[in-house]
């Protein structure tokens, strides 16, 4: 078999994970079925433990100045995040597309080979590596199936992971009960919603230089049936019915749907393959979480996966990826399946929201959401301490839990 890893899907997750494995000396190969970068934001949300990861690795510094936002939500109830027990407390905003295009940046210039338009078709996992089958999308091999080879492969690619499903991996939870469609549009003029409650429906919108985000709701609407995105009419008529607004004259730049499935790999490593990020834990993407959560999954393996590759890692230490994140996930899937249900909800949550809305008002229930939204929760394992800092052999490095 062929040496080092292959990584499948060249989003944020997947850049970050081949940044931090070239870091630690292993050999990447990310696969990416399209053809260009997408140009949609749709997280612009760093939080507090993400910050922390960049900041350990030198990727601020080419960010620049970052906004920072110390309120953050629950549910749509106002939480101020400036108690949070980090130097980076609050939200950064800074939007998906300028992520990925860093992290892409810090992973070519470590030595990651990136290879777009390169479709990932079969898995054949073996005692000492996988092959992996790939149809290549572009010039003259156009339609040409070639097998590649690694000691390992982390499918990064995303909610309806190829990965995961050519691996057998198995997803308990439950399907999704509600939808959420968004939009980003620019020549529209309606004011800016903050989480705002109607009477038939959730409605939130955002204008920055031009681009208009909104996201609608209806109350009691099931998921529709979808095999691509939803148009922008559809949007424009969900947001005229919630709002009484017309959004119907303006220029769509990207429209989704995302619903509030909730399933999550039962484990997120198979033999030789690996999942990170949405590709892990499928949910609705509230308060951005799906991208912090995903990128902390990759620095989380990248390193202890470099140094199984290397020979260097203590025995469990490629296990506890799994073990450390699957826990990590779970709990950021209560807390989101927790906030859908008193944002999204009818008017039978509005006694649940009164309630919340006290418990907010005391300092422990802040500070304990606080810290969970920033990621600051979990127990996690960051970067090795340098040599002559090193714990005993078989201790890799591990952050206290600030909260339970």
């Amino acid at each position: 078999m062929g040496s080092g890893v292959i990584v499948v899907g060249a989003g944020p997750v997947g850049l970050a994970l081949a940044g931090e494995l070239r870091a630690g000396g292993a050999e990447v190969t990310v696969l990416e079925r399209l053809a260009a970068p997408t140009t949609e934001s749709r997280a612009t949300t760093l939080d507090a433990r993400t910050m922390e990861l960049l900041d350990e690795r030198g990727l601020l510094a080419p960010l620049g100045t970052v906004p920072r936002e110390p309120r953050g939500h629950f549910g749509g109830l106002p939480l101020d995040l400036d108690g949070q027990p980090s130097p980076f407390a609050g939200q950064w905003i800074v939007p998906q597309a300028r992520v990925e295009a860093l992290l892409s940046d810090w992973a070519r210039e470590l030595g990651a080979d990136i290879r777009r338009e390169h479709e990932v078709r079969a898995l054949r996992p073996a005692a000492d590596g996988v092959a992996v089958d790939v149809v290549m999308r572009a010039g003259r091999g156009s339609g040409r199936r070639v097998r590649l080879s690694a000691e390992y492969v982390v499918g990064c690619d995303g909610e309806e992971s190829t990965v995961a499903a050519l691996a057998g991996f198995e997803f308990p939870g439950r399907d999704a009960r509600r939808e959420l469609l968004r939009a980003e549009v620019r020549g529209v003029d309606i004011p800016d919603r903050r989480f705002q409650r109607l009477p038939g429906g959730f409605a939130v919108a955002v204008t920055r230089a031009g681009m208009t985000k909104v996201m609608v709701h209806e109350y009691g609407r099931p998921p529709a049936a979808r095999t691509a995105a939803p148009g922008f009419d559809e949007v424009a008529a969900a947001w005229s019915r919630v709002t009484g607004e017309d959004i119907s004259g303006g220029t769509p730049v990207s429209v989704n749907a995302f619903r509030d499935v909730s399933r999550q790999a039962a484990h997120y490593r198979r033999g030789r393959v690996l999942l990170a990020g949405d590709a892990a834990h499928r949910h609705l993407p509230v308060g951005g979480q799906a991208l912090n959560l995903g990128l902390q999954d990759a620095f989380n393996l990248g390193w202890k996966l470099a140094a199984e590759v290397a020979g260097t890692a203590p025995a469990g230490l490629l296990d506890s990826y799994h073990e450390e994140r699957h826990r990590a996930g779970r709990r950021a899937m209560a807390l989101i399946d927790a906030q859908t249900f008193i944002m999204l909800g009818g008017p039978e949550v509005e006694p649940v929201r009164s309630v919340f809305g006290e418990l907010l008002g005391h300092q422990a229930v802040r500070e304990l959401l606080a810290s969970r939204l920033g990621g600051l929760d979990a127990d996690i394992r960051g970067l090795p301490e340098p040599a002559e800092e090193a714990e005993p052999a078989g201790t890799p490095n591990r952050r206290e839990e600030v909260s339970s």
